[in-house]
């Protein structure tokens, strides 16, 4: 019986900043697929057509006022913000650490400075719209989404390179 890999530690980084200690939260984006329902003729039933990704966010809380997370804010590119969550996975059944880091690339859409009270602890979230995930789990690449470049690897096996090819490009 093994017992689960729990993430122990973690650090964030925003265009190569460290803000290890100034961020207790990161909100890494939930991937799901735009499907729609469809039932032609002589179809016992509904199926679900894929139509490819669904839009990507993700999101940081600052402890307080953190300078430079802001920096980027109306960037002119989509990829203006790169972001890296690096995290240490353990579980309570052995003393190895397994590496997990998501590198994402997008930019900062929504800045919320949250409320602000004397003597109190601030929070605020950085909201960032991606066009690109990666996912890498000791070492192997789970996950690669960049939407611009139309590639999806999922485990090794790259999913739109039939389409890519059929496309020229």
């Amino acid at each position: 019986m093994a017992l689960p890999r729990k993430l122990k530690a973690f650090a964030a980084f925003v265009d190569g900043t460290n803000y290890m200690g100034e961020v207790p939260e990161v909100t890494l984006p939930t991937l799901s697929r735009k499907l729609e329902e469809y039932r032609g003729g002589g179809m016992n039933g509904a199926i679900e057509l894929d139509f490819g990704q669904e839009k990507m966010e993700a999101e940081i809380k600052g402890a307080g006022w953190i300078a430079g997370l802001a920096a980027k804010w109306g960037a002119a590119t989509h990829d203006a913000v790169l972001i890296r969550f690096a995290g240490a996975l353990q579980a309570d059944d052995s003393e190895a650490v397994v590496p997990v880091e998501v590198v994402m690339r997008g930019r900062l859409v929504e800045r919320d400075p949250g409320s602000s009270k004397a003597g109190d602890a601030t929070e605020r979230t950085y909201k960032y719209s991606l066009t690109y995930y990666k996912e890498v789990v000791d070492g192997q690449v789970d996950l690669e989404i960049d939407l611009v470049n139309m590639v999806e690897n999922v485990a090794g096996t790259d999913n739109l390179a039939s389409t890519r090819a059929a496309l020229g490009i």
